[in-house]
């Protein structure tokens, strides 16, 4: 890696008009950043006027889903290292400075949202999603031998040119779960990884995915379950398998 590597900073965005002008400006007040790049993944109506206001790159993605929308932005990215990160106000972007540190070292540096320490008041971070995301974690580091984890759901993320490529070969899921399959790649390739305590504020509008239970448990078992059948299978079946569940996370 370059001595002074060159970063993109990768928000998709559905239900974030509100958030998203903010979010970027932010970013792009730090000297780290070389470019922010905006994935349009179907988004709400004057979204794309909020994104003109500012000096972000805006794509459209058509295929809907998180992971149809940060497959794009990692297409589009040509720099040295990738920041994915979600534009709806939950997330300090200067916290991307406490993922950099670990750069030097790794190929992929997460967030964890699971320190209460951290956990602003108004978050949504309620018991069921803290203990959850932290039981999946704790699920895939038995399974995986990987290095401490405490959630896998945390979007704040950081990854060298490298890896985002090896992750765009070995993708199968364009929805919701496409998080936790970039985390469990990661551990199957061996690169090295850390996970890092950032900030979680409350969110600007509703989650389409955990603002309601009953679409978390779903997407709780379905994590359980995936973990185990990538580990387990063979990489063919899972593949389909993946592919299968991809749809119905759209």
């Amino acid at each position: 890696m370059p001595s002074n590597p060159t970063l993109t900073v990768v928000l998709p965005t559905y239900n974030e008009k509100d958030s998203i002008a903010a979010c970027i400006t932010a970013f792009e007040a730090m000297p780290e950043v070389d470019e922010v790049l905006v994935v349009n993944n179907n988004a709400a109506a004057g979204t794309s006027e909020e994104v003109a206001t500012t000096g972000a790159r805006e794509v459209h993605e058509a295929r809907q889903g998180y992971g149809a929308a940060i497959q794009r932005g990692l297409r589009e990215a040509r720099t040295d290292l990738i920041a994915v990160c979600e534009p709806d106000g939950t997330f300090d972007p200067t916290d991307l400075r406490k993922l950099l540190a670990f750069m030097p070292e790794c190929g992929f540096v997460v967030g964890s949202r699971t320190v209460s320490e951290f956990i602003w008041d108004g978050a949504n971070m309620g018991w069921f999603l803290k203990w959850g995301n932290w039981g999946v974690a704790k699920w895939v580091e038995a399974l995986y031998n990987t290095t401490s984890l405490s959630d896998v759901g945390c979007t704040f993320r950081v990854m060298t040119r490298a890896h985002a490529d090896h992750l765009l070969e070995h993708s199968t899921l364009d929805g919701s779960a496409y998080g936790l399959e970039m985390l469990l790649l990661t551990a199957k390739s061996g690169t090295k990884m850390v996970q890092v305590p950032v900030n979680y504020h409350p969110r600007v509008g509703e989650s389409s995915v955990t603002g309601e239970l009953r679409k978390t448990i779903p997407l709780g078992l379905e994590m359980f379950a995936m973990s185990g059948r990538m580990r387990f299978a063979h990489p063919k079946r899972v593949r389909r398998a993946q592919t299968s569940s991809s749809s119905a996370s759209s």
